[in-house]
């Protein structure tokens, strides 16, 4: 007997406001070593914030449109925003569609480490990672489910991704083969 098969598709987000589950960053955050304070340059509900907060990073925020109170610490499109101050490291969760303006712009804000998620399909065609810093690539499982800001916000629990994700690492100033790791989701995020 086939399990019936749970997958979503949503009509496009405006703005590209999905939301990923917070494990995703709550593990990155057990895995990666960041340097100083997190700047989350497309914060949406304040998921990535939140998980750095736990983890005793300062941060700062910053999207295009406030979606939770409290949370943004300016509004502004993040390729015409300036660097906020010394020793910020970047994590997001950025429009797919722009990832590679996304991931040029942070690289040269002076992060010397950037965070991204990006869809895992999408590796072999991206050559804009080629003479960038990559350090390396964190292969998200389970598939975890990025739901459109309205899905969530209407109350709707996600699940059924039909996408694999990952998280890209540059590191300032490395020049090695990225490296290709897991990232489980563990029983404590699920």
């Amino acid at each position: 007997m086939n399990k019936p098969l749970k997958a979503h598709i949503w009509e496009r987000e405006t703005n590209e406001h999905y939301v990923e589950p917070s494990w995703c960053s709550a593990r990155l955050l057990e895995e990666e070593e960041f340097n100083g304070p997190i700047w989350d340059p497309c914060c949406g509900f304040g998921t990535i914030i939140l998980n750095a907060m736990a983890r005793g990073y300062g941060t700062y925020a910053s999207d295009i449109i406030a979606r939770r109170a409290g949370i943004c610490d300016i509004i502004g499109d993040f390729l015409g925003l300036a660097y906020p101050g010394s020793g910020f490291d970047i994590i997001c969760n950025p429009p797919f569609n722009i990832a590679d303006r996304f991931a040029l712009h942070a690289l040269g804000s002076g992060a010397s480490k950037v965070a991204m998620i990006f869809p895992t399909a999408r590796l072999n065609a991206a050559h804009w990672l080629r003479g960038i810093p990559l350090r390396r690539v964190w292969l998200m499982t389970p598939r975890p489910s990025m739901p459109p800001g309205h899905v969530i916000a209407a109350g709707e629990k996600p699940g059924g991704g039909k996408m694999d994700f990952c998280w890209l690492i540059w590191e300032r100033g490395y020049a090695g083969t990225p490296e290709l790791r897991w990232l489980k989701r563990d029983t404590r995020h699920a």
